[in-house]
């Protein structure tokens, strides 16, 4: 009940009104039944305006922090994450990381809508970067297809380190079903899955024009945060 007073009621309109989303390739979700909605990453607002154009209700997994933070801020961000759909995934650790796969798995069996985000985390320049291939063994082990899907526009209304979302037009692509019934049975063989995992990044990259970068996206914060750092000192060290 939360989730569609927060879609139809409270937040939808509000996205709605400042940033006209626009969605193309609805057709291809399913209207019953468990699949994976892979989206590129590009802001924190993917996880809202994704839910926003598609009718039924999509489950992201959301790292655990959101939801355990104290005090009444604490609780209003668990209620408002909880509201929009996310559930608290645990990942500090390699039986977390294994926990969260199966609560995804056993959500996409149930036939519910999952969204997840291949690359792991946000971009750090708005390039798509090499996926994880958590993603390939969800979807065989759950036996559902993966529908590409790419986000345009949220990383100009909601920067990365930006506290308030700016007014711009969102854009949401969704490709065609991607069907690896092909490799039923192969969960857990590793050349299959970056196999997968890869098939699946080339149609996000199709679907966005966007320039691809074979590294993890993690890897290229670490590299890109220290020269970042190094740049912002620089208007210091001229003041000094």
């Amino acid at each position: 009940m939360l989730y569609w007073l927060m879609k139809r009621v409270f937040l939808g309109p509000v996205l709605r009104l400042f940033f006209r989303p626009r969605v193309e390739g609805l057709a291809n979700v399913p209207t019953t039944g468990g699949a994976l909605l892979a989206s590129n990453h590009l802001a924190v607002s993917d996880s809202f305006f994704l839910p926003l154009v598609v009718p039924r209700r999509v489950t992201f997994p959301a790292k655990l922090e959101y939801f355990t933070a104290p005090g009444v801020k604490g609780k209003l961000k668990k209620w408002f994450f909880t509201g929009v759909g996310q559930i608290p995934i645990d990942r500090s650790g390699g039986s977390a990381a294994q926990a969260a796969l199966d609560t995804v798995i056993r959500l996409l069996r149930e036939g519910h809508l999952v969204g997840i985000y291949p690359e792991g985390t946000r971009s750090p320049d708005g390039r798509l970067y090499k996926g994880k291939t958590g993603v390939a063994r969800i979807a065989l082990e759950a036996g559902v297809p993966v529908i590409p899907v790419v986000m345009i526009g949220t990383d100009k209304a909601n920067p990365i380190g930006s506290t308030l979302w700016r007014p711009y037009p969102i854009r949401v692509k969704i490709g065609e079903p991607l069907d690896f019934t092909r490799y039923d049975g192969l969960a857990g063989d590793r050349f299959v899955e970056r196999s997968i995992t890869d098939e699946i990044m080339y149609a996000l990259m199709e679907l966005s024009t966007q320039e691809y970068v074979d590294m993890y996206a993690a890897k290229a914060k670490e590299l890109h945060l220290p020269a970042q750092r190094s740049h912002e000192r620089v208007p210091e060290t001229e003041a000094g």
